[in-house]
């Protein structure tokens, strides 16, 4: 999830401000594609979707992205059709592994399957597509 979910324009009050939301599944495809600089195969592959899925998304959350900065309106990030499909970790010794979700919540943090030490932490997590009725609301729902 993303550590920052509100921006604004500055300078302007709040309850003057339009606002734009964007569900996290399109900020996932964003940040995929321009931060992480990955070919759309490869994102469509990191979310579990088909690639002209993808591009739907991303086309939408860019869209989306320069109405915002060029009309002035706030972005929301909140809610959208997805899943937290993995947990990436890292230990002390600088290894990283993925565990699913569903085998995270499940069981007990396990120690590094490299080198076995409990001294890691969270690197990210990955999101994932549930094509109907994932978790999460959809924007404006409330």
């Amino acid at each position: 999830m993303p550590g920052v979910t509100y921006f604004k324009p500055a300078g302007i009050p709040m309850r003057m401000l339009n606002e734009i939301c964007l569900p996290v599944e399109e900020a996932e495809a964003i940040r995929l594609k321009d931060l992480e600089d990955l070919d759309q195969e490869q994102c469509a592959e990191r979310m579990n979707i088909s690639r002209p899925t993808f591009q739907r998304v991303l086309e939408s959350a860019r869209k989306k992205i320069a109405e915002a900065l060029l009309e002035g309106k706030a972005i929301r990030i909140e809610g959208g059709n997805f899943e937290m499909a993995a947990i990436r970790y890292r230990c002390r010794n600088s290894h990283e592994w993925d565990v699913p979700l569903a085998k995270e919540q499940a069981e007990a943090a396990q120690p590094c399957p490299i080198c076995g030490t409990t001294a890691m932490l969270i690197v990210s997590t990955a999101v994932g597509w549930r094509g109907g009725n994932g978790r999460g609301r959809w924007c404006g729902g409330r």
